[in-house]
Formats: C-alpha cells, structure tokens, sequence
C-alpha cells in the first residue's frame, strides 16, 4: 500500500508526479548487451562445432532467457535439451568474465536514472537475464543508483512475460500499480505489463523494431529517454 507519509513526501520532491515506480527491462532497454552476448554465445557454439551467427542476428534470438537464446542460436536440427546445455555452460564460463567488454548504458540512461532517483522515484529491474548476470551489470554500470529490486530469471520462478517478476517488485517496493510504469523493448515486455496490469512504454532504441510493440497498444512509446520524464513527471 502506499501510505499518505509517502504520498507527502513525493508531492514535496516533485508536485506533479504522475508514476512512483518504474520498473526497467535490462538488455536493449537500459544497456546495449548485444554485443557481449553475441561474442559469448558464438564462442560457445564454435567450441561446440556449431555455425555462428552475425551480431545483429543476437537482437532477435534474445528477450526469453538464455536458454531460449542457444535454441535459437543452434541450427535446425541440433535444437536438442543436450546442445542447449553444452551450450550454456561453455556461455556462462565466457560471459561471466566478458560481459562489460562492450556492453554500454544507452546514450541518456545515466543521467535519467539519476535525474529519476534525485526525485524520489523507486526504481527496479525486471530482465530475462539470469539472476547473477542481472545483478552484476547493474553493480557495474549503474553503482550509484539504489534499485529498490533488481529481479533477473529466477529459479523456479516463470520468465517473463509471466508477470509474477513485476508482482514480487511490487510487493518488495510496497506501490499499487496504478502508479507503476513498465519500460521496455519487445513484445515480450509489453505483454508483461499487460499481463500486470500496469501502464507500459515501449523504447524504440532497443533490439525489436517499433512494430513489434505497436501490436500490444502499449500506453507510450519513446524515442528519447529524456522522454521519460514528461510521462513520470506531468
């Protein structure tokens, strides 16, 4: 719930704040991981005596979690539970100690997350990132930010779009979602905060074209992320 004392307090930092949470997706939202992730996963299939694939190829085989990035990644034919779990382990051992090297922080991220967490805003990550490569990018990259949570794939826990990821940010960061905003890239992202029930923005900097959101009516779409501030600050 939130309480009247937190209602005051952000009435004080900012008179006109329309969203109290925003929850963030990860990889073509808040960082360019394309990058790293192609470089990881094509050093994983050559080990493995598979093809590899151009970066580009990477903005469409991510956004389900990494194992469904090696099924994509494989040829037809080698889709096998066995192939995606050499895979995976030779990813993990490459990406653990290489996933910084080119990844970057989209051009105005910074300075929106702090402009954002300067006005009181709660911010959180949702990602189909494994749990410890979520966590140990935004450690890297965006140290001086206080997420309220950072919530990549769980063990045991249904990958977005399922929407029991924004349901446990929501019940860590105590708001209703009538003042939550979800901010992503994909499909995939629209249709978990649709499956939420709360607002959505799609970016149009990401990994998917504009299209691809387009066809879950998200409530925003965004080609700047200074646009952001105009829909959380009204």
């Amino acid at each position: 719930m939130v309480t009247q004392d937190s209602i005051i307090y952000q009435q004080k930092k900012h008179p006109f704040l329309m969203k109290n949470l925003l929850i963030f997706d990860l990889d073509g939202t808040l960082l360019n991981t394309v990058a790293d992730l192609a470089e990881s996963t094509n050093y994983a299939l050559r080990l493995c005596g598979f093809p590899t694939h151009e970066a580009e190829a990477y903005k469409f085989f991510v956004g389900n979690g990494i194992n469904k990035l090696f099924e994509r990644a494989l040829p037809v034919g080698e889709k096998t539970q066995e192939n995606i779990l050499k895979i995976r382990h030779f990813f993990l051992e490459f990406y653990g100690t290489h996933n910084t090297e080119l990844t970057v922080p989209y051009p105005g991220i910074p300075a929106l997350l702090q402009k954002l967490q300067s006005e009181g805003v709660k911010l959180a990550v949702a990602s189909n990132k494994y749990q410890k490569g979520t966590e140990e990018l935004i450690q890297h990259f965006f140290p001086e930010i206080k997420f309220v949570a950072v919530f990549g794939q769980r063990e045991n826990v249904p990958s977005k779009p399922d929407p029991t990821i924004v349901h446990d940010i929501l019940t860590v960061a105590k708001v209703e979602k009538q003042h939550v905003l979800y901010i992503g890239d994909s499909g995939v992202d629209m249709q978990t905060a649709r499956n939420s029930g709360i607002d959505a923005a799609g970016v149009t900097w990401g990994f998917r074209p504009r299209s691809e959101m387009e066809e879950f009516s998200p409530k925003y779409l965004v080609e700047n992320p200074s646009e952001i501030l105009s829909i959380v600050f009204k």
